[in-house]
């Protein structure tokens, strides 16, 4: 696996990663990760990799925007010294296009999403042993669907954003999309954005992967 032990792994992202996690930091005792993909990540890490100690920490905050992950970006990545970062960030800048169009204000366009998601990798890389860039994930796979199809396009600029920075690259909505070909999408997020606990699974499944998680390690004795 890609993450060394003893590593401080955060995560960052909107309501998908946020989840009901710990306030003000969802680390520690007590089920701090929230409900969401971050909290099956930590089991999974800890239950597998138990020799590693790796310490899981959700900074994810519901109803961000890059502009907001930019706007917290030093007290909750940098200040917090993180080995690895992981950040799945964009539904919300394409959602208010979508749900207050009356307040373009409020979104975050093409353009301003892959400069500010490059200005914050570029500030983070000198500083931790590794960074993901996650798409964004909604879950519908009708291509006529116009916030489907948008999602997709920010997905697609996360995409080319990792490897013009030289980052892990997870497609978090090809996983969705697997799902997907199998059952409708209320059955995995009512409002095709929030997923319950199978579509947590996937979007864990799909950051795990990217780091190199094995799935059939066996714990080692102690």
């Amino acid at each position: 696996m890609k993450i060394a032990p003893r590593s401080k792994f955060l995560l960052i992202g909107d309501s998908v990663t946020d989840m009901g996690r710990a306030q003000p930091v969802g680390e520690g005792l007590f089920n701090p990760h929230g409900t969401g993909y971050p909290n099956v990540v930590q089991g999974l890490l800890t239950s597998v990799y138990p020799d590693y100690l790796i310490n899981v920490v959700n900074m994810g905050v519901s109803g961000n925007t890059v502009r907001d992950l930019k706007a917290r970006w030093q007290t909750d990545v940098i200040d917090k010294k993180p080995d690895w970062v992981s950040v799945m960030i964009g539904v919300n800048d394409v959602w208010r296009q979508f749900d207050v169009p009356q307040l373009p204000d409020r979104a975050v366009g093409p353009e301003e999403y892959r400069a500010t998601l490059g200005e914050l990798v570029d500030r983070t890389l000198p500083l931790v042993k590794g960074l993901i860039l996650v798409t964004p994930v909604y879950w519908e796979t009708n291509a006529a669907d116009a916030m489907a199809a948008r999602v997709r396009e920010y997905a697609q600029i996360c995409r080319e954003t990792a490897a013009e920075k030289d980052v892990l690259f997870c497609d978090a909505q090809s996983y969705a999309d697997r799902v997907l070909a199998h059952c409708h999408s209320s059955y995995i997020a009512w409002d095709r954005v929030h997923p319950n606990i199978p579509g947590a699974n996937v979007l864990a499944h799909a950051l795990l992967d990217t780091i190199g998680f094995d799935w059939n390690r066996p714990v080692p004795e102690a």
